[in-house]
């Protein structure tokens, strides 16, 4: 079986810079497994890779979308599948790199997602109500998913309606044996060295023009319920407020990740050589 490697975990964790430094070595291509990195003129508030940094190593599912419209994790399946399978075509070792724990279950554990197309007239009505409201929806369309979806999740909440209504409950995602072996490395910082990194983080945001590039995105007509959705507040956000919202995704981040039992974990504050094993 072949093999795919997987860097993941918490952001500003140094996922890029050790997945293009393993790229070098193991002559590989990356994959982004980031939701917000997939979007077009998201650069500065994603932390999006430049040109410089890739470092000549191609990087793949960066730049794919439309910010104004939603882009699915069915789609990133089906596009990072067709990726890993033409990087392998080549003999090249794909390496899996991003944060988003939804993407990188979706590829390595083979689930397989309901074929329920997206309702813009549905989701424009939705988009208006809170998320309490949402929930209650949710809850009389199908108590079994209510039980197990993060309330506060605007998106989630509204594409599980979207599912509830056409085909009258939410179906269990379900899975099926993956084609590759994936080798899983996951960073982490102690929560002290972890805010001072996400501070340094953003504080660069601001220098390099992040409300610049928030004021381009509202003159693309964007509106305010999905600048929000896109993890941009509509007002002009402050410092304070960009590190509190990263460190709580951090937090979220490592919440979604300690239930996958067969990721090798790394503490990225210290200079050690990371060894990849096969053993779980």
């Amino acid at each position: 079986m072949k093999k795919v490697i997987v860097i993941l975990g918490q952001t500003a964790t140094g996922k890029s810079a050790l997945a293009i430094k393993l790229a070098k070595k193991i002559n590989g291509e990356i994959i982004s497994a980031d939701s917000r990195q997939v979007y077009k003129g998201l650069d500065i508030g994603t932390g999006k890779v430049t040109k410089k940094e890739m470092k000549g190593i191609p990087h793949h599912l960066i730049d794919v979308a439309n910010p104004k419209r939603k882009f699915t994790v069915a789609e990133y399946k089906e596009l990072a599948e067709n990726k890993i399978e033409e990087i392998i075509s080549k003999g090249k070792t794909p390496i899996i790199c991003g944060g988003t724990g939804f993407y990188i279950d979706a590829i390595t554990k083979g689930v397989i997602f309901p074929e329920v197309p997206p309702n813009q007239k549905l989701r424009k009505i939705l988009n208006k109500k809170s998320t309490f409201q949402l929930f209650k929806i949710l809850e009389k369309l199908d108590k079994r998913r209510a039980k197990n979806i993060d309330p506060q999740n605007k998106v989630r909440l509204i594409r599980a309606i979207e599912i509830a209504k056409v085909l009258g409950r939410v179906p269990k995602i379900t899975a099926v044996s993956p084609l590759y072996k994936f080798i899983k490395i996951g960073l982490y910082l102690p929560s002290d060295k972890l805010k001072n990194k996400v501070e340094k983080r953003v504080k660069k945001m601001f220098q390099d023009g992040l409300l610049k590039e928030i004021k381009k995105l509202k003159q693309t007509r964007l509106s305010k319920n999905r600048l929000s959705e896109l993890g941009f507040e509509y007002n002009d956000p402050t410092y304070e407020k960009v590190v509190s919202g990263t460190l709580q995704y951090a937090k979220r981040q490592m919440q979604w990740f300690k239930r996958d039992k067969k990721i090798q974990w790394f503490d990225a504050s210290k200079k050690r050589a990371i060894v990849i094993t096969e053993s779980r």
